[in-house]
């Protein structure tokens, strides 16, 4: 948990009134953008890792999508919501929860019925309280919009032109 903590310090130290002006400035709506694009980066990253063994990229690009998750979570803390150890606690819970053949009564011996077990606790977590839902549609195009602006921005890019700001 020390380097978890030490992280979490020097996200601070970025977004703290003497941090780093841009980093100050990021906003949920402002990193929409860099988590779509983050996130394609290590599906990238895990092809490459299939084709050549090598796991370097694929660490490199977690750590990126993992700031963008803190990055978000420091928002929140800041704007009074919730904090990163919120989400943590909200994911262990839900791990255990969803896992009741590891951690509860029920058994399950193939991944079939783990899916199915899954599925089933995750059924009765949502009834009537999935409130993203009706967001999803619009949320997967624009995702797919800013896949389509990262593309094109790596595109200028590999030409020589412009210049990189990616992590």
């Amino acid at each position: 948990m020390q380097v978890y903590n030490e992280l979490i310090d020097v996200l601070r130290r970025l977004r703290a009134p003497d941090g780093c002006p841009w980093d100050r400035e990021q906003t949920h709506e402002s990193l929409k953008a860099p988590v779509v694009e983050e996130a394609a980066e290590v599906l990238g990253a895990i092809n490459l890792l299939k084709d050549t063994g090598d796991g370097d990229n694929l660490k490199e690009e977690l750590g990126d999508l993992l700031l963008q998750v803190i990055m978000q979570a420091l928002i929140a803390e800041e704007e009074g919501l919730f904090t990163m150890d919120d989400v943590m606690e909200g994911l262990r819970e839900k791990m255990i929860r969803r896992h009741p053949h590891v951690f509860g009564e029920a058994s399950a011996s193939d991944s079939a019925e783990v899916l199915d077990l899954w599925e089933q606790v995750k059924a009765r977590e949502k009834a009537g309280k999935d409130k993203a839902a009706p967001y999803l549609p619009e949320a997967f195009d624009e995702a797919e919009a800013l896949i389509d602006r990262a593309r094109a921005r790596k595109k200028i890019r590999a030409g020589g032109q412009g210049h990189s700001s990616d992590a």
